[in-house]
């Protein structure tokens, strides 16, 4: 089984924490090249200090917004002019804060649709020249276990998520002829920050403490823990590598057996 990225370079977004510094450590592992991508300078060059880096590998990070669509792509354009083409983009993106469909403001789907929907479009024309020209690409996009199954209170959350999905199957139907795979890979209830933000709004929205909705939580999962982020990583490595080749167009779920459909 291959999953040997030396060579290869790899763009991975919301990188300076949780999911995406994860992810970022093993496609270093498997010996790609990693940019990192995220708003906090200072938090993304702690990630590539920690970044396994063995000979010819070299490291770097990218400080923009990726809401700032302009920013974005100057910033991203530069990066591709400077080491050359990105074959694998791990598409990452801070989800949208809580709360029920009904209550969220108009502004509040709007900023989602920029922050998720537009700025992917954005990177894909930057990208995807490159994997063309390599005849290899993994397009892997970070989404929701929502994809399948609307979550609670995540209102804004499930809606830019399910577009994002079908964005991504219609890509990979576009694109599998020229070695370009799309795939999304879906969190469930992991230790992040994110998970902790959950915990606290449900925890005030209920009235209870956050160890009480924790407790309620896990046993919505039949693994009975919350995943580790290292192991979403694991699935995003395989699909990254060239052993993933004829996987194309499907939903990850990575959540201990949790999504209650297939």
């Amino acid at each position: 089984m291959d999953l040997n990225l030396a060579g290869k370079r790899a763009l991975v977004g919301g990188a300076s924490q949780g999911l995406g510094a994860a992810c970022a450590r093993q496609l270093a592992l498997q010996g790609a090249e990693v940019i990192v991508l995220a708003r906090s300078e200072e938090k993304l060059s702690e990630v590539i200090e920690q970044l396994p880096t063995a000979e010819g590998q070299k490291h770097g990070y990218i400080c923009v917004d990726s809401g700032d669509l302009p920013a974005l792509a100057v910033a991203v354009q530069a990066e591709v002019d400077r080491g050359g083409p990105i074959c694998i983009w791990v598409n990452n993106t801070g989800g949208p804060a809580p709360g029920p469909a009904h209550l969220a403001a108009t502004e509040s789907y709007a900023a989602a649709f920029n922050q998720h929907l537009l700025s992917s479009q954005t990177l894909l024309h930057l990208l995807l020249p490159g994997m063309r020209e390599l005849n290899y690409g993994r397009i892997i996009n970070v989404l929701s276990t929502s994809v399948k199954t609307p979550l609670p209170n995540l209102g804004v959350s499930n809606s830019i998520r399910a577009a994002m999905a079908n964005w991504a199957k219609t890509l990979a139907t576009e694109l599998a002829g020229e070695g370009v795979t799309v795939n999304n890979v879906l969190p469930g209830l992991t230790r992040t920050a994110r998970l902790e933000g959950l915990l606290t709004f449900r925890a005030e929205a209920a009235g209870k403490t956050e160890q009480e909705v924790e407790q309620a939580l896990l046993q919505t999962i039949p693994a009975r823990r919350f995943a580790e982020p290292e192991e979403f990583a694991n699935a995003v490595g395989f699909l990254a590598s060239p052993a993933a080749a004829f996987i194309n167009g499907i939903n990850l779920p990575v959540d201990g057996g949790a999504t209650a459909s297939l």
